[in-house]
């Protein structure tokens, strides 16, 4: 899939009890066996697993397809491409239909199945998560959109600087992904670490271009931007520690989590 191409967005409806996702939500669809051998209880058990992991699928497909945005608002941004971005303003309505139909999904599934203790938890930390990822694809379509505005004025080079600080943003989101996936509550605490990596870059970033700004008035305007652009590159970092959060909670419930460490230090520069 070529970058500031539109993004695939297959959205199903919770299938059928007798149908099971793939685990890693690719839609694949398999029939489970022996159900005339299994008893009520057992069938609506497995039924309640396979919406679950229906469920899990989508909220996957909408975080690969955030990082995917993120990826290509770099790409349009060093290609100074503004026709590019405008497909990746358009290309966040997939998330958006995507955590719609989570939200209607999990709806469902309180009203039909009236979940309890870790069942519960899969569900709530579910819409979550999608509210989390919905955010990442807005501000990666708000990065397009700036883009854009930086495109009627000529280069400015520390606009390079925003490609490691949105690569390490990926980074975070796509662990935060894998952890959801696999339910791995001390990988997604692992990738919630690393916040603190993206703090410190972004007030490198912001105290550079506050310094740029005052040598050279001329550029207040671009490094504005580019100063917005960098924090919504930074709250990318934050939904993605939201996520880890709460596959802790998914995994552990009230368990305390361990300590996070902060790096954010704009409000002193």
């Amino acid at each position: 899939m070529g970058r500031g191409a539109p993004l695939p967005c297959p959205i199903r409806p919770l299938s059928h009890p007798s149908g099971t996702l793939s685990p890693r939500g690719e839609g694949k669809i398999t029939r489970s066996e022996n159900h005339m051998n299994t008893s009520p209880s057992e069938h609506i058990v497995k039924s309640f697993d396979t919406e679950l992991e229906r469920l899990t699928g989508e909220i996957v497909r909408m975080g690969e397809i955030a990082v995917a945005q993120i990826e290509a608002a770099m790409d349009v941004l060093d290609r100074r491409d503004s026709r590019a971005a405008e497909r990746v303003i358009q290309n966040d309505d997939a998330i958006d239909s995507l955590e719609d139909m989570v939200g209607h999904d999990v709806v469902k599934l309180l009203i039909m199945r009236q979940p309890m203790a870790r069942d519960l938890r899969e569900v709530l930390s579910a819409l979550r998560i999608a509210s989390d990822f919905e955010r990442i694809g807005d501000y990666a379509a708000n990065l397009a959109k700036r883009s854009m505005v930086l495109n009627l004025a000529p280069p400015v080079s520390q606009a390079r600087g925003l490609r490691a600080l949105a690569e390490l943003a990926a980074e975070i989101v796509r662990e935060v992904i894998e952890a959801y996936r696999d339910r791995d509550a001390e990988r997604a605490i692992v990738a919630r670490a690393r916040d603190a990596e993206l703090d410190t870059l972004y007030t490198g970033m912001f105290r550079e271009l506050l310094t740029y700004m005052m040598e050279d008035p001329r550029q207040i305007t671009s490094c504005t931007h580019l100063l917005f652009m960098a924090k919504n590159i930074e709250r990318i970092g934050d939904h993605a520690t939201n996520v880890a959060e709460n596959i802790w909670y998914l995994v552990h419930g009230d368990e305390p989590m361990p300590a996070r460490e902060k790096r954010d230090f704009t409000m002193h520069a």
